[in-house]
């Protein structure tokens, strides 16, 4: 059974007035499944229709029961009065999670993330590296089966966005679901097993990268390719 399946008919901000259409795609056990298209073409309302954040919405968004689920937003969030500790020990309070097991887990990925010494720090003081990678930090804690990520690499340097996907890696190995957003094509291309290409508001190209080229008529194309060609509108005429 997949972990989380989407089928969205329309959804949009105001009534009457869908931004995306058609929408559907499952995310199952140890998938990492490329969330790619242009700015506005509908990724981020597809993300917010996921988390149940849109009011206007026909359709159906079906997580597998008692599936736990972390989103991790483009823009770091933070609560301005917390330390980086005091936000893992509300989520570890909030989740019922073991003390000992969670302590032990949070200061194993506070050193992976090298971010132990400034664990008692407000986040938002920190770089926006940083609290990119407390972020990240934060959705792992609960160890959950579902990963809704966007833009992950945005402020992350070259040993940062290793580590870090490295650990989405072990986190797929554990079993998780991934869906994440990204404009980082040749990463996606290398590290996803399917990919969704959305172009105004509904997705245009779906597959694995050799799906995507058959439907792009592009026998060797990278993802690149493909995600342009969608985009100048080419695609399947």
């Amino acid at each position: 059974m997949n972990l989380l399946t989407v089928d969205i008919k329309q959804a949009g901000y105001e009534k009457d007035q869908a931004i995306i259409h058609n929408i559907g795609f499952q995310v199952g056990k140890g998938e990492l499944i490329g969330l790619i298209g242009p700015n506005g073409a509908g990724k981020s309302t597809t993300i917010k229709t996921v988390l149940g954040l849109l009011e206007h919405v026909k359709g159906e968004v079906f997580f597998k029961p008692d599936t736990k689920y972390s989103y991790i937003p483009e823009r770091p969030i933070f609560y301005d009065e917390l330390t980086l500790w005091e936000h893992l020990d509300f989520i570890a309070s909030v989740e019922g999670l073991d003390d000992k097991v969670y302590q032990k887990q949070a200061n194993s990925i506070l050193q992976q993330y090298k971010l132990a010494e400034h664990a008692h720090e407000f986040p938002g003081k920190y770089s926006k590296g940083m609290q990119q990678k407390a972020m990240l930090i934060l959705s792992m804690i609960t160890n959950p089966d579902v990963y809704i990520i966007d833009e992950p690499f945005i402020g992350l340097d070259p040993n940062a966005m290793k580590l870090f996907l490295e650990s989405i890696e072990q986190e797929r190995k554990r079993g998780a679901g991934i869906l994440m957003s990204t404009h980082v094509l040749d990463t996606a291309e290398k590290v996803c097993d399917r990919f969704l290409i959305i172009h105004n508001g509904e997705i245009r190209a779906a597959g694995t990268l050799d799906e995507i080229r058959n439907q792009c008529h592009l026998e060797n194309g990278s993802l690149y390719d493909c995600f342009h060609l969608i985009a100048e509108g080419q695609a399947n005429e």
